[in-house]
């Protein structure tokens, strides 16, 4: 096949074309903001300045489709550890056990992160990065998608156009202009507001320990993450559902001394303020239902942010961008094959983050029977995995996409909780 063109050089939109290059001759993204040509952030990102979690196997696979970027970005300042021996994982109030996960995470900034991969793909050969365009609409003839169209009138033909283009994608609406009708959508609102602040980082802060997570409960609708980063930084983020945290010095450190915790709350109080902070608003998780589509334009997909906006809080965006973006080397490229594939990729992720955060106070959606009961469990199998080291890399494991989220209760999982003597019932279905 001769030219394929994205919309969006998001890291779906790049990481898209690291893959398409291998399958067409010329490849084009097409991104509507100016592109840095050094490592900075972008207006078009919301989130670049807050923390960003790169999980164990969304690294393993941006390595497969740009061989080595792992240890150029070591070299730049990335920090690379062991995602369970130097990182303080607390869940439903419980502190995880230690031990190793053979589970290799990336500490990484999102400028640097995304300024090293979009270095990488616009050095592919046949691919080119073309920023300040934007698509207004499509190209097509007989039934099938033959380009793009932008603000000023060019055309760009396409044998497949990929829109990556994010949360404001155009595709639910040009779908209508071509006679089709746009996805079901799904909408969790959750009103997630983050606060985020840098400091100086120095050896002995959290005894070497590199990461930080506290999730949220529903006692305590707040949650909080620390991650070491490149030149002896550390990012703060923390989130409240339907609040944020203050930005002065002394008001971000009163919000996290009401953590689970008090890890962040000391390192607040001790670490050296640097930069301006920033806030952040997510108002809704979405999932846009293409894969129960009868009728779609073929020479058109669909991926990333685009299908499905989870909350962010959970750090799985860009591992799961990295999943659909391999989804393209497969061979079939009809759409909703293609598009059923994906749905596979984005089942397990919104299921762990819909079943959450349906657990918190203000959130709306339909908390089923079935959810209850996972919730439940997942307290007691916590609680458990506060001393049992295996048990918590099965937990990372799972949050990190490796395993579906029901290894959890596989028969091994159920009895070492049942042994566990944790507290937290369990209610058995009659």
């Amino acid at each position: 096949m001769d030219h394929a063109v994205v919309i969006g050089a998001s890291m779906s939109g790049l990481l898209s074309a690291a893959a398409l290059h291998r399958r067409f001759a010329q490849v084009t993204v097409l991104d509507r903001d100016t592109l840095p040509t050094v490592d900075a952030h972008r207006r078009a990102v919301a989130q670049s300045r807050h923390a960003h979690g790169l999980l164990s196997r969304g690294r393993e696979i941006m390595d497969e489709l740009l061989p080595g970027v792992t240890a150029e970005l070591v070299a730049q300042g990335a920090i690379r550890g062991d995602m369970q021996r130097y990182a303080r994982h607390v869940h439903a109030g419980q502190r995880l056990a230690r031990g190793e996960s053979g589970l290799t995470g990336l500490l990484v900034s999102r400028p640097l992160l995304e300024g090293q991969v979009r270095r990488r793909v616009s050095a592919l050969p046949g691919v080119r990065l073309l920023p300040n365009r934007i698509v207004t609409g499509l190209l097509s003839q007989e039934g099938r998608v033959t380009g793009v169209r932008l603000a000023d009138g060019e055309p760009i033909p396409a044998d497949l156009v990929v829109d990556a283009g994010g949360r404001g994608s155009r595709t639910p609406f040009w779908l209508g202009e071509l006679g089709y009708r746009p996805p079901e959508e799904e909408r969790v609102v959750i009103d997630l507001r983050y606060g985020t602040r840098e400091f100086r980082r120095k050896s002995g802060d959290l005894d070497g320990d590199l990461v930080v997570v506290i999730g949220p409960t529903p006692e305590s609708p707040r949650g909080g993450v620390a991650l070491a980063l490149e030149d002896d930084r550390w990012i703060i983020t923390m989130a409240g559902y339907g609040e944020a945290p203050g930005l002065g010095l002394a008001e971000f450190a009163a919000f996290a001394a009401t953590l689970p915790v008090p890890d962040l709350h000391g390192l607040i109080r001790s670490a050296e303020p640097i930069g301006e902070p920033h806030t952040y608003r997510n108002p809704a998780g979405i999932r846009r239902r293409y894969e129960r589509l009868a009728r779609f334009p073929e020479g058109l997909l669909v991926i990333g942010d685009a299908v499905c906006a989870f909350n962010p809080l959970y750090g799985q965006g860009m591992t799961v961008a990295a999943l659909e973006a391999r989804t393209l080397l497969e061979p079939d490229l009809n759409a909703l094959p293609f598009f059923r594939r994906i749905a596979k990729v984005v089942d397990a992720p919104w299921e762990i983050t819909v079943g959450g955060d349906l657990r918190m106070p203000g959130v709306q959606g339909n908390l089923t029977p079935k959810l209850r009961l996972v919730n439940a469990y997942l307290e007691r199998f916590h609680a458990a995995a506060a001393h049992d080291p295996e048990l918590a890399l099965r937990f990372l494991r799972v949050a990190n996409l490796y395993d579906p989220p029901p290894s959890l209760m596989s028969p091994g999982s159920l009895l070492r909780v049942l042994r566990s003597g944790a507290q937290r019932a369990v209610p058995v279905p009659a």
